[in-house]
């Protein structure tokens, strides 16, 4: 297909700027994205218990339900419950109170605490996937950035259609750095095209739903919207309390009606997962089960039940359910890769970490691009861009594994009076702050090998604060048959690995590369110099 040089010309340029504005995002939401993928196995890690942990059972579970009740009035207008099972051993409630403040309890501590038992190194991952661990408005940014994201895919295929099949097989390695490093993004941006497309739409989608249902509310919803959101987003209808008293039903009741639910439906392996329910202990008091049933693309799917008689009132399950909860459920699965097996998490992990190279390398690539190939002296964009990569891209890693290492030392008795979810986000933020100016300061070649060293040196630090903290070495994990235990253990070490081998080629590129790049020591001494202050 012959496109004229005007067309490419003007595609390369959006490409280009259009991959440096929303990069460095793109970058964290793919490295903490391919974490994420394992993120009910994070849980599981981070556990002190968690190679000992037996499961719950629903009796015990049902203990944890009536005394959340009772202690607590504000649970029993709206609760949720996870059920015990392989993946949540331990159960959980959690509530709002009347000021949205949300509390949680287990049976260790019935009275309620402020933090979800076992989420805070996964929902910080999650956080930084989603919006890079800015409150609020970070999701929104990220909905815009995966627009950007699309954008620069349109480009990126418009750009190599005319050389689609030379591209997908052109890697060249050799002593022509930058043409290896381009034949690499151009191979792995072609082979993961079709799941980059995909996670730029989800992306999109589950990050600015809000927005657009905002948007459609004058025209569509005549600002009725938050009328019609339970509705639209919950399986359960909105009942108003009848304001006479009546005792609910059990779990074991709830948890059997969804099974015979959905196996009405021809889901002949629901699985129910957590609960919420509404109005408990009145006439009108409703409960919906949501679980998850194996070989379909959305996995996800609910029954809501009167809670005290078990009367099925609603169901969403795969197959037949509306519009609205088929697209979401069929978005976050195949956003998070969780309509597979163990195969397809392991696939969309490689995804992420091919889609941080991509951003990564095209930050290099830029860079090369400018080089004064004549000049010892490079500018200023290129210094600060080599700057920002080595400072965001390599710090994010090193942050994110000294957040492990905090979460399992943080559980140590001598340092438990610190909040778990608080110390665990001081130490990532902070070591990623330290990152970044570390790579402000120093040379960027410089910075580049030393911060991978440190990516290497703290990885490496996870498994061992693993074994530390709870005695579950990975070779004891491996021997208890506990593979999700084992996998994150020896894929921190596989990834120590990669660093370090990352870092010994950069320290090669130091010694030997050509002298006239930003990633050269001697004239990047010069830039310098020429950045300070004139007299």
């Amino acid at each position: 297909m012959k496109i004229s040089s005007n067309t490419l010309r003007t595609f390369t340029t959006l490409h280009t700027w259009v991959g440096l504005v929303a990069g460095f995002a793109l970058f964290v939401a793919f490295y903490a994205g391919a974490i994420t993928v394992f993120h009910h196995d994070l849980q599981a890690w981070q556990s002190p218990h968690g190679i000992h942990a037996t499961s719950q059972t629903l009796a015990e579970a049902q203990r944890l339900l009536d005394e959340t009740l009772a202690r607590h009035p504000d649970a029993r207008k709206h609760v949720g419950m996870v059920f015990p099972g392989e993946e949540y051993p331990i159960t959980a409630t959690y509530w709002p109170d009347a000021g949205g403040t949300w509390h949680y309890a287990t049976t260790e501590h019935p009275e309620g605490v402020d933090e979800m038992p076992g989420g805070a190194l996964s929902e910080l991952v999650n956080a930084l996937h989603y919006s890079l661990g800015i409150p609020v408005a970070g999701t929104y940014l990220m909905g815009i950035v995966s627009m950007l994201y699309g954008l620069a895919l349109i480009s990126g295929v418009v750009i190599h259609l005319p050389k689609l099949v030379e591209d997908l097989f052109a890697l060249r390695p050799g002593r022509n750095l930058k043409r290896m490093w381009q034949d690499a993004h151009n191979v792995i941006g072609v082979l993961s095209l079709p799941m980059h497309i995909m996670f730029a739409v989800t992306g999109a989608m589950l990050c600015l739903v809000m927005i657009v249902m905002l948007a459609l509310n004058p025209l569509v919803y005549r600002n009725q919207l938050m009328a019609a959101l339970g509705p639209a987003m919950d399986t359960a209808p909105v009942v108003a309390p009848a304001g006479r008293e009546e005792q609910i039903g059990s779990l074991a009741m709830w948890h059997e009606r969804s099974i015979a639910a959905a196996r009405e439906q021809g889901l002949d392996d629901f699985e129910p997962a957590y609960l919420k329910l509404a109005n408990a202990g009145d006439a009108n008091a409703t409960v919906e089960v949501t679980g998850e049933s194996s070989g379909t693309l959305g996995p996800a799917g609910s029954v809501a039940m009167n809670a005290n008689t078990g009367d099925v009132l609603a169901t969403q399950l795969p197959g037949q359910r509306d519009a609205n909860h088929a697209t979401l459920s069929s978005a976050y699965a195949l956003h998070f890769g969780e309509y597979g097996n163990a195969w397809v998490q392991w696939l969309y992990f490689l995804l992420g970490l091919g889609g941080a190279f991509l951003f990564y390398s095209g930050n290099l690539l830029w860079i090369e691009a400018r080089r004064k190939r004549r000049q010892a002296e490079q500018g200023r964009a290129q210094l600060w861009m080599a700057r920002a990569t080595v400072g965001v891209c390599i710090g994010v890693c090193v942050a994110i594994s000294v957040a492990f290492i905090a979460t399992q030392l943080l559980q140590l008795p001598a340092l438990s009076g610190i909040g778990l979810a608080f110390g665990v986000n001081v130490a990532c933020f902070s070591a990623w702050a330290l990152c970044a100016l570390w790579a402000a300061l120093r040379p960027p070649i410089r910075a580049a090998h030393e911060l991978l060293w440190a990516a290497a040196v703290t990885t490496m630090l996870v498994p061992l604060a693993h074994g530390v903290a709870t005695g579950a070495w990975w070779w004891t994990s491996a021997a208890a048959g506990q593979w999700a235990l084992f996998a994150i253990d020896t894929g921190a070490i596989a990834m120590a690995v990669g660093f370090a081998w990352l870092a010994r080629v950069t320290a090669r590129r130091m010694r030997s590369g050509e002298a006239n790049s930003v990633w050269a020591l001697a004239p990047v001494a010069v830039a310098a110099r020429v950045e300070a202050p004139q007299p």
